[in-house]
């Protein structure tokens, strides 16, 4: 394949609205190359991708592009869209429409070009993904998240674009379909940029371009080979940062004892020229050289010490964008073995299964598998009290939270650090500071309305909202935790589950998250039967 630059990145800056910038002179070019992006959350990696896709203009600098651009972002559609809609491709069908009706605009013909049986292609590829009870003109507003985003992604695969920029694709899929996407991008023989912190589909990529307040860094290669060369540099900005203060120490104990000689060398020569009885001329000239040199050497000190402090905040700065997200179990009251959860004869809202049986104890740990649809988010908000069942019985005898994809326990107007407030009867402001700082969340993030944030951001929030109350949870359910959160939040819930001792309920479509928790087995809740367990 023939790297030709396609996007090209050429002193590109932009700032929020609020002034704040976000990233400063970028410059990197993208070929054609199955790029992956990726970044903590909250860095910009949405508002590069628009860039680069043409909808969203720089402060300063400009983005180059050969050839046409497809962009598919995270939030998909209004509720008025239609399938044409979600497939970008209502303007050629509206074009078609016209002309067929028999509209002679030169801006219709120039709209359609080469692309009359846009209509059938698509619906080609709706019937052989599974989605052929859709047509163009199909509501958007009936569909699932899943099928949304399926339905966007087949309308990229039949766009005719030279470019794919994909936002978070693997969002909302289930693993029928993540496979299946995997399929589709091994298959897409252009330029392909993928923002993701699905792991198994970053495996897939030739390179991983990297989104942080330094800059951009370009890794060659897939997620394997960046997460060694993450990991090396982590450990070398270490040792510089450290090999650095040590030197800064080293130096500030040498200055020290150059300035106490300077001292001791200037009180000698003042006892010694007043001894010799010299004219006070003379006298005066000693002094004056002597306040020089020690002037110039306190200068030079000083540019030294400069020089050393700004290599060391370089290397700090180096080692920050590089630390680890921390993320602290909560201790559950409910003792080991007593039983949490109880469902007898359950019949779900919304859902099509049989009748769910089951019980829960506590320290159990198991993953809730199962094709979109199936009543997966149905049952934990069942369990969380947050929906009544058609029929049945569903006792939890524990403290129960449910951490949603869509972050519903946080209010848009309210702040990180407010929402952390109100979950606690006696805050500890310090505290509270602290651990939002472990989660990544800057000063100046925590204290902006909860709307304004990246979906990452949200969620990290939530989780501390959910982890970090007064009452510690003993059954903790997760829905689709790994949607928004970047690489390092994403291996820091992973090791903060594993040591979670109570119990613990997640729904999932991202088998590496999955793999990662040290699960005692899983629930399989598949359309038209009853829940059962396997291994």
């Amino acid at each position: 394949m023939t790297n030709t630059s396609i996007l090209t990145l050429d002193s590109v800056t932009l700032a929020l609205p609020d002034g704040r910038l976000l990233f400063s002179d970028l410059v990197e070019t993208f070929d054609q190359r199955r790029t992956g992006l990726v970044g903590r959350n909250g860095v910009g990696k949405t508002l590069l991708a628009q860039v680069l896709a043409g909808r969203l203009p720089p402060s300063e600098g400009r983005c180059l592009r050969r050839g046409r651009v497809h962009y598919v972002g995270q939030h998909l559609s209004d509720a008025d869209a239609t399938v044409a809609d979600l497939a970008q491709v209502r303007e050629v069908i509206d074009a078609l429409l016209r002309i067929e009706a028999g509209s002679t605009q030169d801006a219709d013909f120039d709209c359609v070009g080469e692309r009359w049986d846009i209509r059938e292609r698509l619906q080609a590829q709706l019937d052989q993904h599974g989605l052929g009870q859709l047509n163009w003109a199909h509501c958007a507003a009936a569909l699932s998240g899943g099928q949304a985003m399926r339905v966007a992604l087949l309308g990229a695969f039949v766009s005719d674009a030279d470019y794919l920029i994909l936002d978070e694709p693997s969002n909302h899929l289930d693993a029928t379909s993540r496979d299946a996407l995997m399929t589709l991008l091994e298959g897409w023989n252009k330029g392909l940029l993928v923002i993701s912190h699905d792991r198994a589909l970053l495996e897939r990529m030739e390179r991983i371009v990297e989104l942080s307040p330094l800059g951009l860094s370009s890794y060659g290669g897939n997620y394997s080979f960046y997460a060694q060369c993450k990991s090396a540099q982590t450990e070398q900005a270490e040792r510089t940062l450290e090999r650095l203060k040590l030197e800064r120490q080293r130096q500030a104990r040498e200055l020290q004892q150059q300035r106490e000689r300077l001292q001791r060398q200037q009180s000698r020569a003042s006892k010694a020229a007043r001894s010799a009885n010299q004219a006070k001329i003379l006298l005066d000239r000693q002094q004056q050289r002597s306040e020089t040199t020690a002037g110039k050497q306190q200068r030079d000190h000083l540019a030294a010490r400069q020089a050393l402090n700004a290599q060391v905040r370089d290397a700090a700065q180096q080692v920050e964008s590089a630390s680890p997200i921390m993320i602290h179990a909560p201790a559950p009251l409910q003792p080991s073995g007593s039983q949490v959860v109880v469902l007898q004869d359950l019949q779900l809202p919304f859902a099509h299964q049989g009748l769910v049986n089951l019980s829960l104890y506590s320290g159990e740990r198991l993953g809730l598998v199962g094709a979109n649809g199936s009543g997966k988010s149905t049952l934990l908000k069942v369990l969380a009290g947050q929906l009544a069942p058609i029929a049945g019985t569903c006792e939890v005898r524990s403290e129960v939270a449910l951490l949603d994809q869509h972050c519903s326990l946080l209010p848009a107007g309210q702040s990180m650090l407010d929402y952390l407030r109100s979950a606690s009867a006696n805050p500890d402001e310090s505290l509270l500071r602290t651990r939002l700082a472990q989660l990544g969340m800057g000063a100046e993030r925590i204290s902006l309305p909860s709307g304004v944030l990246s979906g990452g951001e949200r969620l990290k929030a939530t989780l501390a909202g959910v982890l970090y109350r007064d009452t510690p949870v003993g059954l903790l359910l997760l829905d689709e935790p790994s949607n928004h959160l970047d690489l390092p939040s994403l291996a820091a819930l992973e090791a903060m589950l594993r040591q979670y001792r109570g119990t613990l309920l997640v729904a999932s479509h991202d088998r590496v998250f999955m793999q990662q928790l040290a699960l005692d087995g899983y629930l399989q809740l598949d359309e038209g039967s009853e829940l059962h367990i396997r291994a």
